[in-house]
């Protein structure tokens, strides 16, 4: 569940935002991050919703978005459905450079 904190929308512990049709999901003072791109809405009664999202898994290289490198991507047929697979990717891929950077040290 998706809960507000100081004005900044937090989800499954992380930061999640929103500009337009984009949403930013993670921690941008870590390595990656989660880009959700809303491509098709569908109109259900009187509300837009998501039925198409394209998501991509960025790595991030210095603190500007726009020079990220592609890690993954993919397509869901609703907002919820991608939510959960870049949560997925993006914790995934940050416990694993949490485990390479502890045998790096050891």
């Amino acid at each position: 569940m998706a809960k507000k904190v100081k004005d900044m929308l937090i989800y499954k512990g992380k930061p999640l935002l929103r500009s337009g049709d984009k949403l930013y999901f993670g921690d941008f003072s870590e390595n990656f991050i989660t880009v959700f791109t809303i491509t098709e809405k569908t109109k259900l009664k009187d509300l837009e919703v998501a039925s198409k999202v394209t998501i991509e898994l960025l790595e991030k290289k210095g603190a500007d978005i726009k020079s990220a490198h592609l890690v993954k991507k993919a397509e869901r047929t609703s907002l919820f459905e991608a939510l959960d697979i870049g949560c997925f990717w993006l914790e995934d891929i940050l416990e694993m450079e949490r485990e390479f950077k502890e045998k790096l040290q050891a």
